[in-house]
């Protein structure tokens, strides 16, 4: 497979997006070709589709292709359970391979916690694939009356009072969750700054909330915000926000931080079908469809596969190649490090090694460059990759990789795969980066409008 670009650091990256089309192409071309549905039920019933083609027989360029599929959609998506409408023995290996002795044992667990559910793989024809069911309900947007808003992060939270879209008092605090064993000392701060907030305001209509981790239902099923908690302590701790929802007696919707950072994007820029990432210590999704809903997917993209070169560097969590968080985070940046011929010590942390490598690009070093060079390049290609899971016509990219001069390369770089490898994705998806326009919605205002209430 020969690349228009290639990443100067990397050049070995086989983009999942050439792969993906390559192989579809190939077995329409054949005559052969079989449908194939792919079916994610995750809470309350709901339930995604994803349908393409295959060769009916389970040679390796099949499973390998299905397989990808599968991990993508399930982290993009969610799901406890899976549907694989097609050929039986594509569907027994995926089961086989999603199990908790298979090769994906930690998806299934992750799933599982999520949804509170068994994870299970159910083959079976594309015609019994249950039929697509998503939220009808716009989340978002509903900027009337008197509202709080609030942003739980790894190191500080933020709450916002609102009046009609306008925040009258917005607060930030330092806070350590992530090493408290106790579960009211996440219930304590949270409630202590709603009511600071709530003195700014004649009354609460509703509350809103932007939190890291996979939030269902307004319950933190997988949260790193609560990583100390005991295992007996996790339900009460899991669901701090309904305990606030009965003492306050209002709408409250808590959703997951990228989401909610795409959904302030499409509020500053007032558009839809809006698909945030953020390039920080991780790799973080949102998405808003072009209706301005946000539909309760994971968008968990850091475990999502966009390389498909078998000797791509492995997460250290899950233990797969290829995903996102390696592609477009910190981590990336310290993964190009030994390429890019640039040492650091051992002991300095990944925050610490993306400053030197910003430090080093300000004086205009070309080591330096080529990493943001090589992220450019990845980034150009998984953006026509995410275009065949999601239906989105702007891109907000935001976070600390992408800052300073090193990020104006990214994009220029991300412009011109596009340009010149995907022109109908370019005509297609515009590329945003935060500005003043798009920071005068802040998350914690986005936040606030998430519930709707009653006129």
């Amino acid at each position: 497979m020969k690349l228009k670009f290639t990443p100067p650091l990397d050049p070995g990256f086989q983009p999942a997006v050439l792969v993906n089309r390559n192989y579809v192409a190939a077995a329409k071309k054949s005559g052969c070709a079989v449908p194939l549905v792919i079916g994610l039920e995750r809470e309350c019933g709901l339930v995604s589709r994803f349908a393409t083609v295959v060769f009916p027989d389970a040679d390796a360029a099949t499973l390998q292709y299905v397989e990808r599929t599968v991990k993508f959609l399930l982290w993009a998506r969610g799901g406890w359970k899976v549907y694989v409408g097609g050929p039986k023995a594509i569907g027994e290996f995926i089961r086989k391979t999603y199990s908790p002795t298979g090769a994906r044992k930690f998806d299934c667990n992750l799933m599982g916690m999520a949804y509170g559910k068994k994870f299970q793989v159910v083959v079976t024809t594309p015609e019994k694939v249950p039929a697509n069911s998503e939220m009808e309900v716009a989340a978002g947007g509903h900027l009337q009356g008197c509202r709080i808003g609030f942003d739980l992060g790894a190191s500080d939270y933020k709450v916002s009072a609102v009046i009609d879209g306008e925040a009258v008092f917005t607060e930030e605090s330092p806070w350590d969750p992530k090493s408290q064993s106790n579960p009211e000392y996440h219930y304590h701060h949270i409630s202590a700054a709603l009511h600071r907030a709530a003195a700014h305001l004649p009354r609460v209509d509703a509350i809103g909330g932007s939190s890291a981790g996979v939030i269902v239902d307004n319950e933190i099923r997988v949260a790193s915000l609560l990583r100390a908690i005991p295992k007996k302590d996790f339900p009460k701790a899991a669901a701090v926000f309904k305990r606030i929802q009965k003492e306050w007696n209002v709408p409250i919707v808590v959703m997951n931080d990228g989401d909610v950072t795409a959904l302030a994007g499409a509020l500053s820029l007032r558009k839809r079908g809006m698909l945030g990432i953020a390039m920080g210590s991780s790799e973080a999704g949102g998405f808003m469809d072009k209706q301005g809903r946000i539909l309760g997917w994971l968008n968990e993209l850091a475990f999502a596969p966009v390389d498909y070169n078998p000797a791509a560097a492995a997460d250290e969590w899950s233990g797969d190649r290829g995903v996102g968080a390696l592609y477009f985070s910190q981590q990336a940046v310290n993964k190009l490090l030994p390429a890019a011929k640039i040492k650091l010590p051992e002991k300095m942390g990944l925050p610490e090694r993306l400053k030197e490598v910003q430090a080093l690009m300000a004086k205009g070093d070309a080591r330096a460059a080529k990493i943001y060079e090589t992220v450019g390049v990845y980034l150009g290609y998984t953006i026509p990759l995410y275009a065949e899971f999601y239906d989105y016509q702007h891109m907000l990219i935001l976070g600390r990789v992408t800052t300073g001069k090193g990020g104006d390369i990214v994009i220029a770089k991300a412009r011109a795969v596009l340009k010149n490898e995907f022109p109908e994705i370019a005509r297609k998806v515009q590329i945003h980066v935060p500005d003043e326009k798009s920071r005068r919605v802040g998350q914690a205002v986005a936040a606030a409008s998430l519930p709707m209430t009653k006129k």
